[in-house]
Formats: structure tokens, C-alpha cells, sequence
């Protein structure tokens, strides 16, 4: 994988295409046969990270509609593998036409560069948010997998800026524009959002990631721990910048008295474990937390560089978002259903060669 453009080991997903290329898509292999699937599964997923929905998202207008091509018959997963593609039909390259030659803080343009010698300035390329697409929707095949045995994988807004939730209502998650479960909190996030944006600046936020039900027993020790891949897992999608694991940070403030998941017969008592330990699912709650970076795309006039080295001042312009949140949300989403997937078929083909595992 020196490529680095395939994730897992058993549920292997390969993502491909650029921001402003005619296409993006993906191929998975392992999926099982038999599975449900038709593309309104994966529509359905789509819609939750398309551009152009609200007013602080992208103009760019896509309809993100997914065309599966191969690995289907008559509704069904054959077991070969799945390839799906959803076409670029509003791409406008006219605004990096001017700083096509400059590197953009806080961008992969610098970086891309330096390893391959070329890159694709329309758009960040490769390295745009927009390669999620295929996350998303490969997530959505994954999560027919995580259906067989119930497995749920939600996620929701728990800060942007400054701004944290005070109340968990799951039941408004999806309805609500920034995927927060807090209707108060809400309302201060959208106007922080509107004031950066005329600002002309951006902001970041933390996304909080539960899986329900995930079964105990999944994860590898000692390089093939779960909660590792998870983390790995998550930290893949370019605006995130942090990543823990139940208590997390806070982990290092509390005693041991404190931060021990105590055990009774019916059960565990607390979950900062965060339904992981010695990177082994336990049965609890899966629960993740990503730090979103603010959106690098500003128009706040910014030093930087050209190719050749040269100093040079720049302000980027063209249809960006104002906050990876809330359209980030699904991708963390896709990105744990996808760990959960690979980690579930290797205890299967663990169990058949081991067949005392409890299972």
C-alpha cells in the first residue's frame, strides 16, 4: 500500500479522483455476498455531506448522485468486487487559475509538490475535501455489514470555535443544520459561522463519534489494536487534526480511581474507556472525538511562497466552505463504519481457524 490510497485489510477500499477531475469513485473487495444494496442506500448517505445545502457550505452545486458499476446483482452484494462512481458536474477552476503557481497556507499544496514534483492546483486535486465522497460511500456499503449484527455508528457536533453543547438531544441530530444535538448551541455556532464568514476567515470544531453495539472482541494486539486503527482511521480525513478515545486527554488529569471502568456482574459501571481496552472492544460504546481544523481556503491576505521560493502575498478565493463542519460529520461517520467492517470480517476468519472463539 505505498500508494497509500487503500484502506483496511479484509474490507479493502480503494478511493480515486480529484476535486476538479471529471470523476471520483471507489472499489471495495471483501465485501460478503448477499448483502442488501442498491444505490439509494448510498444516495442516501451522500446527501449528508453534499455541497451546496446550506448557506455556509460551499456554492459549489453537485448532485452527488452514485452510479454503482460493478459487484451487484439484482440487489444483492456478489462477493466480487463493488465499484461505484459519482460524476463532477459543477467544477470551476477559473479562481486558482491566479495562484495556480503559489502554495496555500494551511493547504497540501506545499507538500504534494515537494513528494511528487507536480500537482493539481485546481482545487487542492487529490488532497481536496471532496475525496471523501468515496469514504462516504463506501461507509454506506460497510454499514450492511455492521447491519448483520446491528451495529450503529452516529456522530454529532459537539463544539465549533469556542462554542460546546450543554445538552445531548440525539433525536434533532439530523434534522439539525450543523448535525448538533444542542438547539441552543446551535444558534451561537451559526452566528459565530456567519460572522467569520464576513470576515472573510474560517473555524474549526469537535465532532464526537459513538459506535452502539459493536461487539466485544474485535481489535489485535499488540500493532493491530482497534481503538489504533480507529484513531489512524480518523485522522486519514484531511481537516482532522486530533483524535481520542473515551476520556481521552482528560484521562491524564484524573486518578486511577477515577478513570477505571469498575466491573459488576452486570456490567461496566463507567465507559472512559471509551469501550475499548488493550485495544479490544469490550461491548460498550465505542466513542471517538476528532478536533476539525478551521477550513484553509480564507480570504484573509496571507504570507506565503511561489514554486520557485519567491515571497508572495495571497488571499484565496472561489466557493468554499466556512467550516468543514458540518459536512465532515458523515465522513467521520463512513471512516469508523469502514474500521468496524474490516475489524468484524477478521474475527470471522479468526473464528473459523479458531473455533473456540465465542462469537
Amino acid at each position: 500500500m505505498l500508494s497509500g490510497n487503500t484502506f483496511g485489510q479484509f474490507f479493502r477500499v480503494t478511493t480515486w479522483g480529484e476535486s476538479h477531475g471529471p470523476a471520483l469513485g471507489v472499489v471495495i473487495d471483501g465485501c460478503p455476498a448477499g448483502l442488501p444494496l442498491t444505490e439509494s442506500d448510498i444516495q442516501d448517505e451522500l446527501e449528508k455531506r453534499r455541497p451546496g445545502k446550506k448557506g455556509l457550505t460551499t456554492g459549489r452545486k453537485e448532485p452527488d448522485k452514485v452510479q454503482i458499476l460493478s459487484g451487484t446483482f439484482q440487489g444483492r452484494t456478489t462477493g466480487t468486487p463493488i465499484s461505484m462512481i459519482v460524476w463532477n458536474k459543477d467544477p470551476d477552476s477559473s479562481a486558482y487559475e491566479k495562484i495556480r503557481n503559489l502554495f496555500r497556507p494551511g493547504h497540501a499544496d506545499y507538500t504534494y509538490y515537494k513528494k511528487y514534483g507536480i500537482r493539481d492546483w485546481r482545487g487542492g486535486g487529490r488532497a481536496s475535501g471532496r475525496e471523501t465522497v468515496a469514504r462516504v460511500a463506501a461507509g454506506a456499503v460497510a454499514q450492511k455489514l455492521l447491519d448483520t449484527r446491528d451495529v450503529r455508528v452516529i456522530a454529532y457536533t459537539v463544539a465549533i470555535g469556542p462554542i460546546k453543547i450543554s445538552r445531548l438531544d440525539l433525536s434533532t441530530v439530523d434534522e439539525n443544520p450543523l448535525f448538533c444535538p444542542d438547539e441552543a448551541a446551535t444558534k451561537k455556532m451559526l452566528a459565530k459561522l456567519a460572522e467569520a464568514k464576513r470576515a472573510g476567515d474560517s473555524m474549526g470544531g469537535i465532532v464526537e463519534i459513538v459506535v452502539k453495539r459493536c461487539p466485544p472482541g474485535l481489535g489485535e494486539p499488540v500493532f493491530g489494536k482497534l481503538d489504533a486503527a480507529l484513531a489512524g482511521a480518523l485522522m486519514s480525513i484531511g481537516a482532522v487534526k486530533g483524535v481520542e478515545i473515551g476520556s481521552g486527554f482528560r484521562a491524564a488529569e484524573l486518578l486511577g480511581s477515577e478513570n477505571n471502568d469498575q466491573i459488576t456482574p452486570e456490567g461496566f459501571k463507567t465507559n472512559n474507556a471509551g469501550g475499548i481496552l488493550g485495544g479490544i472492544s469490550t461491548g460498550q460504546d465505542i466513542v471517538a472525538r476528532v478536533a476539525v481544523k478551521p477550513i484553509p481556503s480564507i480570504e484573509i491576505e496571507q504570507e506565503t511562497i511561489d514554486i520557485e521560493g519567491k515571497p508572495a502575498k495571497i488571499s484565496t478565493k472561489g466557493r468554499h466552505d466556512v467550516s468543514a463542519i458540518p459536512r465532515i460529520v458523515p465522513v467521520c461517520v463512513a471512516m469508523a463504519r469502514l474500521t468496524i467492517a474490516d475489524f468484524m470480517l477478521a474475527q470471522i476468519a479468526r473464528s473459523r481457524l479458531s473455533p473456540n472463539i465465542s462469537q
